[in-house]
């Protein structure tokens, strides 16, 4: 288990509550994590909660509970370096019948989204967070205990200190309670390559 005490607010949700073993979160509306790709704005104000740390191996493992009912409304895992150098892992609510579970990697102000769609009584998920110096791996899971790849990134501005954490939003006119649980930091849990060696 973390300590959330080392944890610090980039913006503040509407609400939110902290103990020892959960961080609750309810969202403002308005508020949404995007750079220029595709839809031409540029939106940087959803609230993170993270840490920061040196250590370029290690994976972060947390469990949301959410109770998103409105289109775009999100929350999930972040690491969060500046306005135009972040990632995230979220499920983003669509409509009654189904989600789109997801990660968001932006590089130098460019957002892509990569996404596939799951059932919209889906209100859990686990997700982990990896770390090999400046690339990254985020997977999902049901249960917390078998993990799923989502994707592998590189991210530019990730070569020293990186803050990561939790975050929660609702793009539109919506807001919803998002619950994070079972935080953990422990050695990178994303094993080293073992196939093809790197060319010379």
């Amino acid at each position: 288990m973390v300590d959330l005490s080392k944890f610090e607010w980039t913006r503040l949700p509407a609400e939110h509550r902290i103990f020892e073993d959960r961080v609750e979160v309810v969202t403002k509306p308005g508020t949404d994590l995007w750079q220029r790709t595709y839809y031409h704005f540029r939106n940087d104000n959803a609230p993170v909660f993270q840490m920061s740390t040196g250590e370029k191996y290690f994976s972060f493992t947390v469990k949301t509970e959410f109770e998103s009912k409105h289109r775009f409304d999100q929350c999930g895992v972040v690491m969060y370096l500046d306005s135009e150098n972040w990632l995230k892992a979220s499920i983003e609510y669509e409509n009654e019948r189904f989600q789109h579970l997801g990660s968001v990697v932006t590089n130098n102000g460019w957002s892509d989204w990569a996404t596939t769609e799951i059932d919209a009584s889906v209100k859990s998920m686990w997700y982990r967070l990896s770390r090999r110096e400046d690339d990254f791996c985020l997977e999902c899971s049901k249960d917390g205990v078998t993990f799923s790849q989502m994707r592998i990134a590189h991210m530019h501005k990730a070569a020293g200190e990186v803050r990561f954490g939790i975050y929660a939003c609702s793009p539109e006119d919506s807001s919803f309670k998002a619950v994070f649980t079972h935080m953990s930091v422990t050695e990178c849990l994303w094993r080293a390559h073992d196939g093809q060696k790197p060319d010379k």
